[in-house]
């Protein structure tokens, strides 16, 4: 006996896995997803475990991995030679980026702190030091 794989419309998968429609097709043009073939009807077909592998992006990207990065993982796990390994080194360089972004915000809001505490606000706005920094050619660290 023959099993048959359930197909999805491409709103239904969009519905399970959370997402918009146009997010799915963004996926497909970017080559995250496999394009389906079309029914007679020209409606595409999404095989059932399309809504699996949206989830696992969404996850990816929630995880702040980049949809190149997230094509790798996808490529990585369908390969049957890749090691636990591979995905801990893919993992460890995300902590270290996520480290980098939070040093730089970190940078930027003591900055910002200093500027507003140069402000106490009742400068007209040709005097505002927060809008004077911003207009100088220097870079201040």
């Amino acid at each position: 006996m023959e099993t048959k794989i359930e197909s999805l419309t491409i709103g239904k998968v969009a519905r399970l896995a959370e997402i918009g429609v146009e997010t799915m097709r963004f996926y497909e043009r970017e080559g995250l997803i496999e394009s389906p073939p079309r029914r007679a009807s020209g409606y595409r077909q999404y095989p059932s475990d399309t809504v699996d592998r949206v989830r696992f992006i969404k996850r990816a990207k929630a995880l702040g991995f980049s949809l190149r990065e997230i094509k790798e993982l996808l490529s990585l796990r369908a390969a049957p030679r890749t090691k636990c390994t591979d995905i801990r080194q893919r993992a460890l360089r995300k902590i270290q980026d996520i480290d980098e972004k939070t040093d730089t915000l970190r940078r930027m809001r003591k900055a910002l702190t200093k500027l507003v505490a140069e402000c106490e606000g009742s400068r007209p706005v040709t005097e505002c030091p927060i809008l004077a920094s911003l207009s100088t050619q220097k870079e201040k660290p």
